[in-house]
């Protein structure tokens, strides 16, 4: 150190530069040091209070354990729900208001909101018992809401001993597989240790669902009674689950106007959109197809441009209609009540992730004529809840009679409301004794629901259009009333101009599993009488486009039915140049009464069976029917059968087999409906 310092007082002018350079090192590391001193040092004590808050669970706002929900609330049946149109769900809630009547109490569950590993901890409650209302979906598929459920049974390795069970589900016998979700949940369930203590109930839409449950739940609650050693309370007396707040003085901002979730989400539309987030689609093309007859067959554009949907040929456009206005007015003005009340219902479970049955606060006006469905004839539980608002004891004893599951009461419910086809307003009308109040019938009244529709476009030539074609609902009923189908009748009135404002839909789009061959030179047979040509304009669109781009496209069969060439031969015009181009490469279409004996499209099959077995066994073809599920759809199946009979020299077991394996390996898709 000396020798430095003598060093420099040799060279004055060097000193100064190197005592210059040190001070500045030295101030330099000290506001180093002091940063790091700050960051690291000050950081730590800051983080350590922080790191001791994140060893505490810090609670959500959305309970996913319905175990300790039922804990807290001291319930002991859960009733979970598979439901795509909100009748699965119907059911789950009207069991697990029941359990009341037993000493129990229940829950209804959205097996989408929870975790149902959970299941396995269900004998911690004490006389713990699960229900499964499970809905089948197209081509035996879970609902959208048990997707998740669906895919945690398969994964296999839960224990469920000791948990106990029973499972109703909710089908349709016209399609090809009829209550399958419920018949694998039930059967699942007990591979997995679970024990059944009712047997699996099977409701048939095709044809009487409700009678079907009832028959079903009047034997399964004795059944519970018996197992778990408790009585009926004898109380068969209305059970409100909400209760009515009206809002005198409530800023309008803040009440729903028709929205699925999000207030304002119709005015500021933000993506994704789906089943609670629909796009407000304008129309931009509204056509009727036909030329002649008595029905109304329509084709619609729906524009999305600057939506982001995606779709693909085969989807499904979903579509939220709204109730007739005369409808509306008319339940206001038998019921006396000013529609443009706001009002909400709120849930008096607190615990319930469900606050109210609809979106609230909102007005009646917007209730009957967004939310509630009031075109269908009620169920018998809104028949029952609704009869102690009779003042004429015979209606009371009606309605009550009617809810019940007496032969009797069966019957009547069968021909004074199902094959009337009363709804609640022709039901008031010709009840003048029932006027029940209002909220009450809000709060008893199923949810509108979404149409479905497929696609009749193409997103490779259509990106920005989603097209629909369907036939507008519209027939008389024993009562002499006309009935109108709601969301056809609303959309044929959709007009892309009115008076100066675009016609909007909210709508999103389902995925489908109808879906073209991935190898584009795969033969495709497609069978679609009336409407059911819809998915197949997006099918035969795709291969042009495909065939446009050089692609060696395989050959593209359409088999085409409706009444008269003159008057229903929808598209024709696309149909007929799509076969002079080759790229239709055999239009067959029946005109089943333009000749004495009525021609099908089943017929015309079985017309060119050698062609149709040399695609099918050969060349490896795709089939595609869509349509009608109930007489359309099976008959071309046997027609099916009896080609592979013919052609493939085989018995009737064998072609049933042959066809069924088709449809196993995807090569026989149905997109149909009754």
């Amino acid at each position: 150190m000396a020798d430095s310092v003598e060093h420099t007082r040799v060279e004055p002018a060097a000193e100064e530069e190197t005592l210059f350079s040190n001070l500045d090192i030295f101030l330099f590391s000290l506001i180093v040091g002091l940063l790091i001193y700050w960051f690291v040092f000050r950081k730590k004590k800051e983080e350590i209070p922080e790191f001791k808050k994140l060893e505490t669970p810090v609670p959500t706002t959305r309970e996913t354990s319905f175990i300790e929900k039922m804990k807290k609330t001291g319930r002991n049946v859960v009733v979970f729900y598979g439901s795509q149109t909100g009748t699965g769900e119907e059911f789950a809630n009207r069991l697990s208001k029941d359990a009341q009547r037993y000493g129990m109490r229940g829950m209804a569950a959205d097996p989408e909101e929870y975790d149902m590993s959970e299941l396995s901890r269900l004998p911690e409650i004490e006389n713990s018992l699960s229900v499964f209302c499970m809905a089948t979906y197209g081509e035996g598929d879970p609902t959208d809401n048990a997707q998740d459920f669906y895919d945690w049974l398969q994964e296999g390795d839960a224990c469920l001993d000791g948990v106990k069970y029973t499972v109703f589900a909710l089908g349709n016998k016209t399609y090809e597989h009829y209550n399958a979700m419920g018949k694998y949940v039930d059967k699942r369930l007990e591979e997995l240790g679970a024990k059944r203590i009712f047997d699996l109930g099977m409701g048939d839409d095709d044809g009487n669902l409700e009678e079907d449950f009832i028959s079903w739940r009047e034997q399964f609650w004795p059944a519970v009674c018996e197992h778990f050693g408790v009585e009926a309370t004898g109380e068969e007396s209305s059970i409100r689950q909400y209760e009515l707040v009206v809002h005198a003085d409530m800023n309008m901002n803040k009440v729903y106007t028709g929205e699925l979730a999000r207030l304002k989400s119709f005015e500021t539309q933000k993506p994704p959109f789906d089943a609670k987030n629909p796009f407000l689609a304008s129309v931009t093309v509204n056509l009727k197809l036909n030329k002649g007859g008595d029905r109304h067959l329509m084709h619609l554009e729906l524009d999305i441009t600057g939506s982001k949907i995606r779709y693909e040929s085969g989807d499904h456009v979903a579509v939220y209609p709204v109730n007739e206005t005369a409808m509306v007015n008319q339940i206001g003005q038998i019921l006396g009540v000013d529609l443009d009340t706001i009002f909400s219902l709120n849930n008096l479970d607190e615990e319930s992730n469900k606050k109210h049955p609809f979106p609230c606060p909102t007005t009646y006006r917007t209730a009957l004529t967004h939310y509630l469905d009031i075109s269908n004839p009620p169920r018998t539980n809104v028949l029952y809840e609704l009869a102690q608002y009779a003042s004429d004891p015979k209606d009371q004893e009606n309605m009550r009679k009617m809810a019940s599951s007496s032969a009797e009461g069966k019957a009547l419910y069968h021909s004074w409301v199902l094959d009337a086809r009363r709804n609640i307003l022709a039901i008031l009308q010709d009840m003048p004794s029932l006027r029940p109040p209002i909220d009450h019938l809000c709060e008893l009244m199923p949810r509108l629901q979404a149409r479905y529709y497929s696609i009749a476009s193409s997103s490779k030539v259509h990106a920005n259009s989603i097209h629909i074609c369907a036939v507008v609902v519209e027939y008389q009923t024993s009562t002499g009333r006309v009935n109108k189908g709601v969301a056809t009748n609303w959309l044929k009135n959709k007009l892309p101009c009115d008076n100066g404002h675009k016609s909007t839909v909210p709508m999103y789009v389902r995925k489908s599993q109808f879906r073209l061959p991935f190898k584009v030179s795969t033969p495709v047979i497609m069978i679609g009488p009336g409407t059911g040509i819809a998915p197949f304009m997006g099918f035969i669109q795709e291969r042009a486009w495909l065939k446009g781009k050089g692609k060696e496209v395989g050959e593209t069969v359409l088999y085409y039915g409706c009444r008269h060439r003159n008057e229903d031969f929808l598209y024709q015009e696309e149909l007929e140049e799509f076969e002079r181009t080759g790229m239709i490469t055999q239009l067959n279409v029946a005109f089943s009464r333009d000749q004495e004996h009525k021609v099908y499209v089943q017929h015309l099959l079985k017309k060119n069976k050698e062609h149709l077995w040399k695609l099918i066994h050969t060349e490896s073809a795709h089939i595609y029917v869509c349509g009608d599920a109930r007489n359309m759809a099976r008959d071309v199946q046997n027609a099916f059968y009896e080609v592979a009979e013919e052609m493939g020299g085989m018995n009737r077991t064998q072609a049933v087999d042959y066809i069924k394996k088709l449809m196993t390996k995807g090569r026989y898709s149905q997109d149909v409906w009754s």
